[in-house]
């Protein structure tokens, strides 16, 4: 891989550098900055901040913040700074996990990409497999050389685990327990992974478990579904049971035997499928799974559920929530931020496709997003645009004719890798 430009040199302990808010500086201003370094680094076309946070290990909100940048947009030639741990020279083994990737363990503990490439002689086409140990450099500053370990205990990974079930169980909000890990609402956690529990007032310390080898999260399995029964009560309807139990309104009527006309009595028992989707496995850590629409995606992403939206190309995400659609998604920005991150990517209000993930439920979704406001809403002004935009995924149809959309499926099948 070319390497980009590195212009004169790492600088450490007092370091003086020109700096003022919004451009890189005009006057010398002289900061102390305590064992850490720092790259003069040169923006060449093809730049973007979320593939230099990939590069160096470090997130786009810290290259925004010392570079006292206001957008994310670059330009050729424009001289960035950017932060690097100094070595300390020791390291601890890891061993490899099922997911695990260069540039996710280089996230996970704080190490730019290239330092964790050189320290174990590999390069970025590297392939890791299940069981092998690699060297995790340990960084002045950094998690595992900051001597934090008295205030955490480890957590072994379990089937069924999220980071929102987790952070419920051990009593701890879900942002410092993302936080804390090094993880994001898109992250994907893998059965024996390692995670790092605070100690507080409301987690007992973790009983001891005998080390096992990690197994393989159990993915492929097709979709299957299993019936409950809800008792009618008061006020009850058909559309409010569907939403509640995240599936089509018709489904419901069809396995009960009744149709939308028919009144709902307290007390009636009524049969409630519930589609259980396995996580599929995915082409690698980038793309997401190929689920159809109809017999998957639709009941990983319920009417009235939030998700985290990823543009394919640009990593920038933004989150909504599926408010309508029954051929696909009819979707709403959360809020106004939202609503501007995802106007930025497409350059303005659009119906052009592009491929997206959709993070929901413990899933990455290969699909495909357009954004063009229009029709009916669900929020309402709070969120900053006025109706709906459309997601789609394998299989999924226009509400206008019923057909297939050749662009949005094609744009599915490019965040899927296929």
């Amino acid at each position: 891989m070319r390497r980009k430009k590195l212009v004169a040199a790492v600088i450490s302990g007092m370091l003086v550098f020109s700096y003022t808010p919004g451009a890189f500086a005009k006057e010398v201003v002289s900061q102390t900055i305590k064992q850490t370094s720092y790259v003069k680094y040169v923006v060449e076309a093809g730049d973007s901040l979320w593939k230099l946070s990939q590069r160096y290990g470090v997130t786009v909100d810290s290259l925004r913040q010392l570079n006292g940048l206001n957008s994310d947009m670059l330009y050729v030639g424009q001289h960035l700074l950017i932060k690097q741990m100094q070595n300390t020279g020791e390291y601890f083994t890891h061993i490899i996990q099922s997911g695990d990737t260069p540039w996710l363990l280089s996230q996970r503990f704080d190490v730019s990409l290239d330092q964790l490439l050189a320290i174990n002689g590999m390069n970025q086409y590297t392939v890791l497999y299940v069981g092998q140990s690699i060297k995790i450099p340990k960084l002045v500053g950094s998690k595992d050389a900051a001597g934090e370990s008295g205030q955490y205990q480890d957590y072994i990974v379990k089937s069924g685990d999220t980071p929102w079930l987790l952070s419920q169980r051990f009593g701890i909000d879900l942002s410092e327990f993302l936080r804390i890990n090094n993880l994001n609402e898109a992250s994907i956690l893998y059965i024996g992974q390692t995670l790092r529990i605070p100690f507080t007032n409301n987690v007992q310390p973790i009983e001891p478990i005998e080390p096992t080898e990690p197994t393989e999260q159990p993915q492929g399995t097709e979709p299957y579904i299993t019936y409950i029964t809800h008792t009618v009560q008061h006020n009850d309807s058909a559309w409010n049971l569907s939403v509640d139990y995240g599936i089509p309104m018709f489904e419901l009527l069809k396995v009960n035997n009744i149709s939308e006309n028919d009144t709902l009595y307290d007390g009636q028992k009524l049969t409630i499928p519930v589609h259980h989707v396995p996580i599929q496995p995915t082409v690698d850590s980038k793309h997401g799974e190929l689920l159809d629409w109809w017999t998957a995606a639709q009941y990983v992403w319920p009417t009235d559920t939030k998700a985290t939206v990823i543009d394919f190309n640009t990593g920038k995400s933004w989150r909504v929530q599926r408010s309508y659609g029954a051929f696909h998604a009819d979707v709403e920005p959360v809020t106004a931020q939202d609503a501007a991150t995802m106007k930025s990517v497409w350059g303005g209000w659009s119906w052009v496709t592009r491929p997206v993930i959709v993070v929901v439920n413990g899933h990455r979704i290969a699909a495909s997003a357009s954004a063009m406001p229009h029709s009916i809403e669900k929020i309402g002004a709070s969120n900053g645009v006025s109706g709906h935009f459309d997601i789609h995924f394998l299989n999924s149809r226009r509400h206008k004719d019923n057909q297939l959309s050749p662009e949005h499926q094609e744009a599915v099948h490019t965040a899927a890798g296929k």
